[in-house]
């Protein structure tokens, strides 16, 4: 049975790494080339485990984009920002949404997974659910949220080894993520 990620062992990914990595980590992800990237979408009030979806996502071979330092950005949200964050969701090749229950709130999240769904379709876009246990499910109280795919740690028929992998709950599916992330 696949479970989903604790908001726990994403900030423990993230304390393994000295405050000056997990600051490179940020900034990297926020100035990379595009083409290729993987968008992660997350709530503001998230940003202390961005930096741990961050390296689960990278060591499957993701090039991570986080819109938070992006020197492109206007230092307050305008117009601008959202035409800008269009294009950058456009522009990457898939979309990850870090969702929790501070996605509910926040204005941004949902508007840039309806964008993401827009251009991408459902194929290309992740849920990656993060909660205070791995059976939590608040984060999931939109209903549209049960449309898409959710990155999942867990065991994989014909596999030996539990892994990360793009869970389609609905047919009861899997993809490694590494496959899902660097596929076409």
């Amino acid at each position: 049975m696949p479970v989903f990620v604790t908001q726990t062992e994403l900030r423990s990914f993230a304390a393994r790494k000295t405050l000056d990595e997990q600051q490179t980590i940020r900034k990297t992800a926020s100035q990379r080339p595009l083409e290729g990237a993987t968008f992660l979408s997350h709530s503001s009030k998230d940003d202390d485990l961005v930096v741990g979806a961050t390296i689960v996502l990278e060591n499957h071979g993701a090039k991570v984009y986080t819109d938070k330092v992006d020197p492109e950005m206007p230092p307050y949200t305008t117009e601008e920002t959202a035409s800008l964050l269009k294009t950058r969701i456009r522009q990457t090749k898939r979309f990850v949404l870090l969702a929790s229950k501070n996605s509910k709130e926040s204005r941004w999240v949902p508007w840039e997974l309806g964008v993401a769904d827009g251009y991408k379709g459902i194929p290309k876009i992740a849920l990656f659910p993060s909660a205070d246990d791995p059976n939590d499910m608040t984060w999931a109280s939109w209903e549209y949220l049960g449309l898409y795919p959710r990155i999942v740690w867990g065991e994989m028929k014909d596999r030996p080894d539990s892994l990360w992998m793009v869970w389609d709950h609905k047919a009861n599916t899997a993809t490694p993520l590494r496959d899902w992330l660097t596929g076409p």
